[in-house]
């Protein structure tokens, strides 16, 4: 269905009608990277677990969201996003059903991996590199707002959750989030059957061999360089995100002010999202990534000095609009360097590295925790690996240097 009709030209009013429409996909497909955050202290309780065992289900949701990612991105880009969007509805519609039904927590965590994470994949790796399409002059705000609709799923779905705890048990919220993903993901797949014009693609893919050319790296030696800056970056980032409802439970505050912080940490995260997209327009991707690790870093740090309830509100508020701007950061390199034809696959790649990185931090923080009965230590190996992503991306930047002198 491709098509030259410059009604459907880079930047065109179809390319924003897509990108709010892309928002609305994210923001429904996500919803289980959340959720499992939400219900972990019930869950723990439920199955008679520790706090290790009980952050296994986040673990296995977003080891298949990263799969998910890789697989729906290598789709996306043969067939276009309604075949991955029709996969997101079935996954997440059965995923959520099964795990509200689940007798233990390996079912529990089954259904995350094997269904529900691979079908939230189609709303995150995939759906970035498709907006990529659609933009060229706005392209670091359109994927910074196509990257942003995992983050209105975490303002969002905590609260039904919250409120579902509250008046039905987690069981019957897990099945009634099932019943509406499918409700709206199969008829919304429908609006995604355009695919950008070969001519557009065309022009993109010259643009980008120039510039990889100037940067001295191959695509995948450009690719796995991303991958791993995007494993440390997430391991540091995992901390607050997975743990901050917990924590504030552990401190006495109760899940209720957790997930409030949560919300308040993922609202100001689009807010620094969306600036971040008019930075990179005007600074380049490369040097807003450092300039949001570093502030990432600043974040973390502050964390080990306050942890009373208003302190935690404020130092949340500001550890979401510090690392908003990150992982998008990661896609606009991709699309600035490599193959637009192979956007989704590599896309999908590098946002897989930092889903593992996500997982494996949510992992080893509880883990941490249940080792020293204590968060600081948690956050202090967050630290660490942040200052690992910090020192791959100042490199990365200095190897684009001559590029940017030149422009």
């Amino acid at each position: 269905m491709s098509s030259e009709d410059p009604r459907y030209a880079p930047d065109s009013s179809y390319a924003w009608l897509r990108l709010a429409m892309s928002l609305l996909l994210g923001m429904v497909a996500c919803v289980g990277t959340w959720s499992v955050v939400v219900v972990l202290p019930a869950v723990q309780a439920e199955f008679g677990t520790l706090r290790a065992g009980a952050s296994l289900p986040y673990t296995c949701v977003m080891l298949g969201f990263g799969a998910g990612n890789i697989i729906m991105g290598r789709v996306a880009d043969r067939y276009g996003m309604v075949v991955p969007i029709l996969c997101a509805a079935v996954g997440l519609g059965v995923g959520f059903v099964l795990a509200g039904l689940s007798t233990s927590l390996w079912q529990f965590a089954l259904a995350h991996g094997l269904l529900i994470g691979l079908g939230a994949g189609a709303g995150f790796g995939p759906l970035i590199a498709d907006l990529s399409h659609w933009f060229r002059k706005y392209r670091g705000l359109a994927v910074v707002f196509g990257a942003s609709g995992s983050y209105l799923a975490g303002m969002f779905w905590p609260q039904v959750i919250t409120w579902g705890l509250e008046h039905h048990g987690w069981r019957m919220i897990h099945i009634a989030i099932g019943l509406a993903c499918a409700a709206v993901l199969l008829p919304l797949s429908l609006f995604f059957r355009r695919k950008p014009s070969s001519a557009s693609l065309a022009a993109d893919a010259a643009a980008a061999s120039e510039a990889r050319g100037d940067l001295g790296l191959s695509p995948n030696q450009l690719t796995a360089l991303l991958a791993m800056a995007g494993f440390a970056c997430c391991v540091a980032m995992s901390m607050p995100q997975v743990h901050i409802v917990a924590y504030c439970s552990d401190l006495g505050y109760g899940v209720a002010r957790g997930a409030e912080m949560l919300s308040l940490m993922l609202m100001l995260g689009i807010v620094s999202r969306v600036g971040s997209g008019f930075v990179a327009d005007r600074i380049g991707g490369t040097a807003t990534l450092v300039l949001s690790s570093v502030m990432q870093g600043m974040a973390l740090f502050l964390y080990l000095w306050f942890d009373g309830l208003t302190s935690l509100f404020v130092v949340t508020g500001i550890f979401g609009l510090f690392q908003g701007g990150i992982v998008p950061m990661y896609a606009i390199i991709v699309r600035d360097y490599l193959p637009p034809k192979e956007a989704g696959m590599r896309i999908g790649l590098v946002m897989s590295a930092t889903i593992l990185g996500m997982a494996f931090g949510g992992y080893v923080s509880g883990l941490i925790f249940d080792l020293t009965s204590s968060y600081r230590m948690a956050f202090l190996n967050g630290l660490t690996w942040n200052l690992i992503n910090l020192a791959i991306v100042c490199w990365l930047m200095l190897k684009a240097r001559p590029r940017l002198a030149t422009a």
